[in-house]
């Protein structure tokens, strides 16, 4: 069944066909799989080409009979480009190459974390459900399912990961957490593993910890001018408590990495408790949080008060303890970085009072609040303009300026097919000077007319500025606005 994107038309296979081939087999064959019968399997190949040598070896390959189905060459390379994404190596395989590869496979554990660091994946989710497993990709923050398993084969995925992650393969009723250093030919790197018992099975997920910082810039990250400008003034000072607020996976800890970073140097000491560490920096004394044993926060914060920190990071303020040790150590000269979770740069404040935190004690030492998103950005290659009437758009979306066209998402080879190429973050930034500590202070949550006098720029501008300029879609913005109310 042949279906259409923009102007190019592929076919569509079901999951469980698609990981019948590796990528590096599709590319090397040019076929695609159409149907898989018990004694049969039929590939699309492309038409007006012999199939004689191709036939022979695919049934070598599966030893099951193979028929060719003839297909147009440009349906053919389409469908290749949005199911089976191309090595960075060479794509011709040697016979020896060939059979070495199709012996790894088997090892598909291995395999899976493999393609999810190639392709850019943050998250590997594997499900068992009541008549099927599946595998799937978070990429660009939204999941992909890529793999079929079989009910037989998902215990001994589960075990082996359970294995690695040095976690007990017995337990099967409690949640457990593990870490798994995997290396790869020149790629190294972190797995942070969480198991979860479900109706059918155990859950597992794993997340992708890129060891390697040297990338990360806060030049880079997405500030605007004004923004960037605020912010370093509010992280350079010697004492105080910087807050990032934003859901879970809006980029809130590589924030405080590449702000560190840029505080990281010989005359100063700093300190880090997190959960997991997803970066090491060098000149940076980080600490692992283990709550099993009583390492909390809130209990490595009162240690490292001993330890003569200038800078401490938290990973999180999560409850009220660690919001007052965090205090505590901003006013005996320490300046603090941490992260919370609220919807909004001064939902900070209110989520601190409401902690029991006193508001004269936030005034005089909440330095920077800060607020996050990540936004999804087109591909260039395929977003496509489209004409719109502010009528046609939901009510709550409130278009600040006047705008008649917009871009869309449309997918090509270059984006996989999702119609969006990496992500941007959005910032909202709130330096707390004399006025907004007074406001703290007096425990006032409505200072839109503050923030509008002072002209600093909130999430959604910077939103519907993406939005205008053509660099994100509609659906990206609404979803931003969303999650921000």
């Amino acid at each position: 069944m042949t279906k259409e994107t923009g102007n190019r038309e592929y076919i569509e296979i079901a999951v469980q066909d698609i990981q019948l081939l590796t990528a590096d087999q599709a590319w090397h064959y040019n076929v695609i799989p159409k149907e898989v019968r018990a004694d049969t399997i039929i590939f699309y190949g492309e038409e007006n080409t012999s199939t004689d040598q191709l036939v022979d070896e695919l049934e070598m390959i599966f030893g099951k009979e193979v028929n060719i189905s003839p297909l147009p060459k440009q349906i053919l390379y389409d469908s290749l480009s949005r199911y089976y994404r191309r090595s960075n190596k060479d794509s011709e395989l040697t016979d020896k190459q060939q059979t070495s590869f199709i012996e790894k496979s088997d090892d598909f554990v291995l395999r899976l974390i493999e393609e999810a660091n190639e392709i850019g994946s943050s998250d590997i989710h594997i499900e068992k459900y009541e008549s099927k497993c599946r595998v799937r990709y978070r990429v660009d923050g939204k999941l992909v399912e890529k793999y079929i398993v079989s009910n037989e084969e998902y215990p001994s995925i589960v075990n082996k990961l359970k294995i690695m992650g040095n976690m007990d393969i017995a337990e099967k009723r409690l949640p457990q957490d593990g870490r798994i250093s995997f290396e790869s030919n020149e790629t190294k790197f972190d797995i942070r593993v969480s198991v979860l018992p479900t109706l059918f099975g155990e859950k597992v997920v794993m997340r992708l910890l890129s060891k390697d910082a040297t990338d990360i810039d806060i030049l880079n990250l997405g500030f605007s001018q004004n923004q960037l400008a605020s912010y370093l003034e509010g992280v350079k000072r010697t004492s105080g408590i910087v807050l990032i607020s934003g859901p879970t996976g809006s980029g809130k800890t590589t924030t405080l990495y590449a702000t560190l970073k840029e505080l990281n140097n010989e005359k100063t000491n700093i300190i880090t408790i997190e959960d997991p560490i997803e970066y090491t920096l060098p000149g940076i004394n980080q600490v692992q949080l283990k709550e099993s044993i009583g390492l909390t926060f809130a209990g490595a914060l009162r240690s490292f008060l001993r330890q003569d920190p200038d800078i401490i990071m938290l990973g999180e303020i999560r409850d009220v303890e660690t919001a007052k040790m965090a205090i505590r150590a901003a006013l005996t000269g320490h300046l603090v970085l941490s992260t919370i979770h609220t919807n909004s740069a001064w939902g900070t404040v209110s989520r601190l009072i409401d902690m029991g935190v006193p508001s004269y004690l936030i005034s005089g030492t909440l330095n920077i609040t800060a607020a996050q998103r990540l936004v999804r950005l087109l591909c260039d290659n395929c977003k496509q303009k489209v004409d719109i009437e502010i009528e046609q758009l939901p009510q709550s979306f409130k278009m600040p300026y006047e705008v008649h066209s917009v871009y869309e998402p449309v997918g090509c080879e270059a984006c996989f097919y999702t119609g969006y190429a990496g992500r941007k973050a959005l910032y909202e930034i709130i330096p707390v000077d004399e006025e907004f500590s007074e406001l703290i202070k007096a425990e006032s949550f409505n200072v839109n007319a503050k923030i509008k006098e002072k002209k600093i720029e909130r999430l959604m501008d910077n939103a519907f500025d993406l939005l205008a300029n053509g660099s994100t879609s509609i659906e990206e913005v609404y979803y931003l606005l969303m999650s921000t109310n």
